[in-house]
């Protein structure tokens, strides 16, 4: 079982590192954003053009990568919204029954469908080189991209969540759901 937790662990901390470039990607996101918002305003009272199509699509495709990518993360520190009508109530045990069922039945199946669903438009983007539609606009294929590997990442942490509650429910860890550093889990 300690082979099953190293993976674990190693995949919590690939995806906290991934949840600090994404942190990254937020910040200039911001920026983008500002600069944007400015340009517009200033190209309102003189005559320069500041801003243009790619950067408005530099901010969308920041937005992406940070939704997408930081779903694993979000994951990973148990944020996701959930429908928290009995959960809050029950027993670490319980709860790590309905994190291993949910996750088993439910996060992993959703998430490998999506990943088969979006590979066939990620790969037809990729060879068309698909641009986008307005002029100056970026290349549309690496944002598609970013769909199927938020979904892998997905498909790891939730790998990773099963094992440790799996390990729990069998006596393995003592502690389930407490605060649960990379290197504590």
């Amino acid at each position: 079982m300690e082979r099953w937790l190293a993976l674990a662990r190693g995949i919590s901390r690939f995806n906290e590192r991934v949840g600090w470039l994404v942190c990254w990607g937020t910040f200039f996101m911001v920026l983008v954003g500002a600069y944007n918002a400015f340009a517009r305003y200033l190209t309102r009272y003189t005559d320069w053009t500041l801003t243009s199509n790619a950067l408005l699509e530099l901010q969308w495709y920041l937005f992406s990568l940070v939704f997408l990518l930081g779903a694993a993360y979000t994951l990973y520190h148990n944020g996701h919204v959930r429908v928290d009508v009995f959960y809050s109530r029950l027993s670490p045990r319980g709860k790590a029954w309905v994190n291993l069922l949910g996750t088993l039945f439910f996060l992993i199946p959703f998430s490998v469908t999506m990943l088969w669903v979006s590979l066939p438009a990620v790969w037809n983007s990729w060879a068309i080189g698909e641009m986008s539609p307005d002029p100056g606009g970026l290349p549309r294929y690496p944002v598609k991209t970013l769909v199927p590997v938020a979904f892998l990442l997905i498909i790891l942490q939730g790998v990773a969540d099963a094992i440790r509650a799996y390990a729990f429910l069998r006596g393995y860890l003592s502690v389930y759901l407490e605060e649960k550093p990379p290197e504590a889990v």
